[in-house]
């Protein structure tokens, strides 16, 4: 069985940052691609970031390409997401993903979910 719990959110002011963590248990977390999703209230999980099972390929959703960066360090069976320059609309509850294939993950289609971590961001 593979356990996702993710941390790190909280509440900060527009501009600021966060970095969010993912660990995963299981000894073949090298083999998984992770998925950042985010939900906000009354809005449906959208795709945030995802990345390959060995951290070559990353891709971002627009909305926060060029703010955001997912990481990853498969000797610590964590995935990360730092998160920069932060805006109101970035406000979600951020949840993380594994996925199969780099493919599956950027689209949501994961075998694991984690519970969430709550972002809210101040204006």
């Amino acid at each position: 069985q593979v356990h996702v719990v993710e941390s790190g959110g909280g509440l900060v002011q527009a501009g600021g940052s966060l970095r969010l963590s993912c660990a995963v248990s299981g000894r073949t977390f090298s083999s998984y691609a992770m998925g950042w999703f985010r939900q906000a209230p009354g809005k449906e999980r959208e795709f945030v970031a995802a990345i390959s099972s060995s951290g070559v390929r990353t891709t971002y959703a627009e909305s926060v390409r060029g703010r955001f960066t997912i990481s990853r360090d498969n000797a610590k069976n964590t995935v990360y997401l730092q998160m920069n320059s932060l805006k109101p609309g970035d406000t979600a509850v951020y949840y993380c993903g594994v996925g199969s294939s780099f493919g599956r993950a950027r689209i949501g289609e994961c075998d694991y979910w984690g519970q969430g971590t709550q972002v809210t961001v101040s204006s």
